[in-house]
């Protein structure tokens, strides 16, 4: 179904509500018994142990505690760490490095002044509030906890060793001389809490956990260093003048809104603007640490990924309806990877996917098949319900290039071979690179070959297979080339039909046979002559304009020259409309559909063509007479082109049961080697001269034996 299509009947769709869902693939739960899964579990539960002893077994106690809470300060203090907590300082927009939390100043403060209890209770608070408004996922949520608290768990040992133990009704206000503790003390909150949160990366999303260290340290040291460093000048305020605490939040708001605004210009840099996704810049960096990490026998794979009718959308219902629906794209797309691949939008309706470790290409392509399902889920717009599809190209490092250059380009080639063959997904093949040397060395070839007159016409007639008459003969086009021999059509007309020289080899092909059908006709061998083309060159207004010259000045009638085209052309819904063929039609050139059966056309569609001849394709006439279904397919092609009032032509015939069972079904004419083979147009001559010259009638067998 177009991807605009029209209106229906409403279906439980995911519709303007995925765009307010978060991206975040960290609230994501862990698969239980999966190493990420393990060690949450494992600090989750030494954090929740660390603070049970410090809110019950230090020696605070809950009625310290609560004589605490009835001083001002206490409260002042656990509203500052809650807002600091929700409002963090980012200076990147890497997920590795994160933000820094500015409430990491006064809990610090509070440790120092009144002891851990107090400290890591206002923490967790500030956490849990925090989990709560930011709706984190309560894995994470006890992550954070648990880290944080062992993290001033390390700070208030580091403290005890040089003998400060704070405590609320005794608090401790450092001086010059405890600048060693407090260094120390504040180096091992550090340290604590950026080794448990890079494993925890590093776990999530795959990746080696001193190459998560050295991506995050360097930015959050100096955000810690800062706010850590404050903290001390807090104790001391604190303890000559409470009130002015809220003071140190006007230097606070000043980083943050400086971080905030260094932030934006670094996101709007690496991240595209309508949907938030990574752009080239973090692709090409994402992937060149993939290539160099990458270890022996492991693959890094770059999938390519273009949404199916697209324009449809943004021609129909405009762009802000195309640009919603990139949004709701984009977070199914960062939905369907695993942790720590990275989907990227490159513009238009393209997108990139890395998948920085993969086992292999099967693994490769159950993530490409895993995205297009993700994206064949309805959605719904402006009151109308969209089908969605894409294709995905698929390159492999080392398989198919050795960098990302090279990886974008095959990924390239891989999506458009999915996207012509409708086959959603493919992988590089270097035989159909319209960009490797030697298919661009073959392409100058054939550029030469066709000025050079070098490629020549083959001829196989079609033969009445109820009396063996000649119905016409088709062109096929041979090239032999001067170095590699003869070249298979099959690898240099897809080659054509990728580039700039497919409408000048056609144009070359119709002069050549129209040249060989006026030789005949004018020496009395009035044979129709067949010519292949390609659904591109049936839309081209230059196609009927070069028949009518050359009809004309050759002195041919219409007659003499008949088009094929592939069955794929049904498809195409540019075709019922197209001012060449009906122009065709006036000239009394005849059309004829090759290939039937291969395709995915209708009864409807078929009508709607001024189409007079259908040619069954050689797969299935080849097995007739074998197990399975195609004798009751070519029977009933058969009978539809007579219902039709078109007459059949079956490709491949073979054998001379082939051919008997052809004529019993109805079927009106064939061509194969039985019945005569593919000539050059000197012994073509000859051929239709003893044919056309004898009295015909009887066995169409007699074709065969002619060809002789």
């Amino acid at each position: 179904m177009p991807l605009a299509g029209v209106p229906r009947v409403l279906l439980p769709a995911a519709d303007l509500g995925e765009l307010g869902a978060p991206v975040d693939t960290r609230d994501t739960g862990p698969r239980p018994g999966s190493p990420l899964w393990a060690y949450l579990t494992m600090v989750s539960a030494a954090g929740v142990t660390a603070l049970a002893v410090a809110e019950f077994g230090l020696g605070a106690g809950p009625g310290t505690l609560a004589e605490a809470a009835r001083t001002p300060l206490f409260w002042m203090l656990t509203v500052l760490v809650v807002l600091g907590e929700l409002r963090p300082v980012m200076f990147s927009s890497s997920t590795l490095v994160g933000g820094t939390p500015t409430s990491t100043m006064f809990t610090f403060a509070v440790l120092m002044y009144q002891g851990l209890p107090t400290a890591a209770l206002m923490q967790a608070v500030a956490v849990v509030v925090s989990g709560l408004v930011h709706r984190r996922a309560w894995h994470r949520v006890l992550f954070n906890l648990a880290q944080v608290t062992l993290a001033c768990t390390a700070a208030a040992g580091a403290l005890a060793a040089f003998g400060a133990h704070p405590q609320p009704r005794s608090p401790w206000t450092p001086d010059g001389l405890d600048i060693p503790a407090i260094a120390l003390a504040a180096a091992a909150y550090f340290v604590v809490r950026a080794v448990l949160v890079c494993q925890a990366v590093a776990l999530h999303e795959r990746r080696p956990l001193l190459r998560v260290m050295k991506a995050s340290l360097g930015p959050q040291a100096l955000v810690y260093g800062t706010l850590l460093g404050l903290a001390p000048l807090v104790v001391v305020v604190m303890a000559h003048s409470p009130a002015l605490v809220p003071l140190f939040v006007a230097p606070l708001a000043a980083v943050h809104w400086t971080a905030t605004l260094s932030l934006r210009r670094d996101h709007q840099a690496t991240h595209d603007g309508l949907t938030g996704l990574p752009n080239r810049k973090i692709l090409i960096v994402r992937t060149e640490e993939a290539l160099a990490e990458a270890r022996a026998h492991e693959r890094v794979g770059l999938l390519l990924l273009d949404l199916d009718r697209f324009k449809e959308v943004n021609d129909t219902l405009g762009h802000p309806v195309g640009d919603r629906l990139l949004q709701i794209v984009a977070h199914r797309l960062t939905h369907s990877v695993r942790p720590g691949d990275v989907v990227a939008r490159l513009g238009g309706d393209e997108f990139a996917v890395l998948l920085p470790s993969i086992r292999d290409a099967q693994a490769a392509r159950e993530v490409a098949s895993r995205l297009r399902v993700a994206l064949t889920e309805p959605v719904r717009l402006e009151g109308m319900t969209f089908d969605l599809d894409a294709s995905v190209g698929i390159a492999l490092y080392p398989d198919h290039a050795p960098d990302f250059e090279l990886l974008m380009q095959r990924s390239d080639v891989a999506m458009y071979l999915a996207k012509e063959g409708r086959t959603g997904v493919e992988f590089y093949l270097p035989g159909k690179d319209r960009n490797s040397p030697e298919r661009l060395s073959l392409l100058g070839d054939l550029r030469r070959a066709i000025d050079a007159d070098e490629l020549e016409l083959h001829y196989q007639p079609k033969v009445s297979l109820e009396d063996g008459t000649v119905e016409g003969v088709e062109a096929l086009l041979r090239w032999w080339h001067p170095v590699r021999g003869p070249i298979s059509p099959a690898e240099f007309i897809p080659l054509a039909e990728q580039s700039y020289l497919m409408r000048e080899l056609t144009q070359h092909v119709i002069g050549k046979a129209l040249g060989q059908a006026a030789r005949w006709w004018h020496a009395g061998l009035d044979v129709p002559v067949s010519v292949n083309v390609s659904a591109r060159d049936l839309l081209d207004s230059g196609l009927p304009e070069q028949l009518e010259a050359g009809l004309e000045k050759l002195d041919l009638p219409p007659e003499a020259i008949r088009l094929e085209v592939t069955e794929r052309i049904l498809m195409t819904d540019q075709a019922y409309s197209a001012e060449a063929i009906r122009t065709l039609a006036g000239l009394g050139v005849q059309l004829a559909l090759d290939d039937f059966g291969t395709g995915y056309s209708s009864l409807v569609r078929l009508q709607r063509l001024p189409v007079s001849e259908v040619k069954i394709d050689a797969s299935f006439v080849r097995r007739l007479g074998e197990p399975g279904d195609d004798e009751r397919i070519v029977r009933s092609i058969i009978d539809l082109v007579r219902s039709l009032g078109l007459r059949s032509v079956a490709e491949g015939i073979e054998s001379p049961e082939i051919a008997a069972s052809l004529r019993e079904m109805g079927c009106h004419a064939g061509q194969g080697w039985w019945l005569a083979k593919p000539m050059s147009a000197t012994e073509a001559t000859t051929w239709l001269r003893a044919r056309l010259g004898a009295a015909l009638g009887g066995h169409p067998g007699d074709a065969r034996l002619a060809s002789h």
